[in-house]
């Protein structure tokens, strides 16, 4: 039962609505002789016959009215828009295809001497006799990048997970900044930084210790006693794709809907267990993109490297041994060694072996990427 004033207001309301549709019903009528119920299903079936009638003719108008006529230049501008957003987008592939197909063709002279897999295999770089082998520099390149990304990969993200679920906004807003400031640090000044405090740290501090208590590991093991090697330049590289990982980790970590935390909460999990369990595997690939953002700028870098890593054409043992990235061979000597016969094709033989990997690992990890995300779904 409805109360008094809560009867007056329905039937206020209902009156109205009726005498906007061309009903007329009184309170009175209302209150005693109809049915509320009736009038209210009068109501909309009127509402409903008056909108049909409402749009029928203009229904009936539009179809009667004759076609505009054909107005070629906007389809052909509609064409040329279709075209051109078509180009800019494929603009990057056929780039990247510019770019291999002139490598490749640059580097043909120096296939003619011998087959590509004993180029890539051999570890003999003598460019006065010839012989020209890229294993030690491709290696060399595997080793900085790959122990860069082990100190750089579980900092960053135990990074973006304390501003986005532990850090207060204040802290927040001053390290987010912070870190994006050094993303924008150039590479050379990297490289200056490792070669006034990275590298004596490791010659006089890191190498010492690990050969005192781990030397009889090979991987810490160490026979070097400059300080210029693979630690020195990995430990560069750490620093300068930390700011790209944590970035990228932070925004998609962001977006994960805080229902699934409120969810893991009020079950009883801990923060730790809801970050755990809930936001990393739905953030994961967008976290693995970070990663592979990171590694392609670690794989690619060159000044920070050159700098600190020794350029030894040498195979390393150690991370304490040099190296000699395929980015630093082509630094060092592009310009000033090329009336060395065959120099410049085995330079651009080393620029395609880099492209060609970083593409690779790349598509591989896009490929990782997506099924990773379906098996989410």
């Amino acid at each position: 039962m409805l109360s008094g004033s809560a009867t007056n207001g329905a039937l206020r309301r209902m009156t109205s609505e009726a005498s906007f549709c061309g009903i007329e019903v009184s309170r009175r009528d209302a209150l005693h002789g109809a049915n509320p119920l009736r009038v209210e299903k009068t109501f909309f079936d009127v509402e409903y016959e008056v909108r049909f009638m409402k749009i029928v003719p203009i229904a009936q108008a539009v179809l009667a009215r004759p076609a505009a006529p054909a107005r070629p230049w906007r389809t052909l501008k509609d064409r040329l828009a279709e075209r051109s957003l078509l180009l800019l987008t494929a603009l990057p592939l056929l780039l990247v295809i510019a770019m291999l197909a002139a490598l490749a063709l640059r580097t043909r002279p120096i296939l003619a001497t011998g087959s590509l897999w004993h180029l890539l295999t051999s570890e003999t770089w003598k460019p006065f006799q010839r012989e020209f082998g890229f294993y030690p520099f491709i290696i060399g390149t595997l080793w900085v990048t790959g122990v860069a990304m082990v100190l750089a990969v579980p900092p960053s993200l135990l990074t973006a997970i304390y501003l986005v679920e532990y850090a207060r906004p204040a802290m927040r807003s001053l390290m987010k900044p912070l870190l994006d400031l050094l993303a924008g640090i150039p590479s050379v000044v990297y490289g200056v930084w490792g070669v006034v405090t990275i590298v004596p740290f490791v010659q006089h501090t890191l190498a010492p210790t690990a050969g005192r208590w781990l030397g009889f590991i090979p991987l810490f093991s160490t026979h070097n006693p400059t300080g210029f090697g693979v630690l020195s330049g990995s430990i560069v590289l750490a620093v300068m794709v930390v700011p790209v990982i944590v970035a990228v980790s932070y925004e998609v970590m962001q977006t994960v809907p805080d229902g699934l935390r409120e969810a893991s909460l009020a079950i009883g999990a801990t923060r730790w267990q809801t970050v755990k369990h809930a936001v990393l595997p739905k953030a994961l690939p967008g976290i693995m993109a970070g990663v592979v953002l990171g590694f392609s700028r670690a794989f690619g870098e060159t000044m920070a490297v050159l700098m600190v890593v020794g350029n030894v054409p040498k195979v390393p043992n150690s991370i304490f041994d040099p190296a000699y990235p395929l980015t630093a061979l082509i630094a060092n000597n592009y310009g000033e060694m090329l009336s060395i016969p065959l120099y410049d094709a085995a330079l651009m033989g080393a620029a395609l072996v880099l492209l060609l990997v970083v593409l690779a690992f790349n598509i591989l990890s896009a490929l990782i990427l997506r099924q990773v995300t379906r098996r989410q779904l």
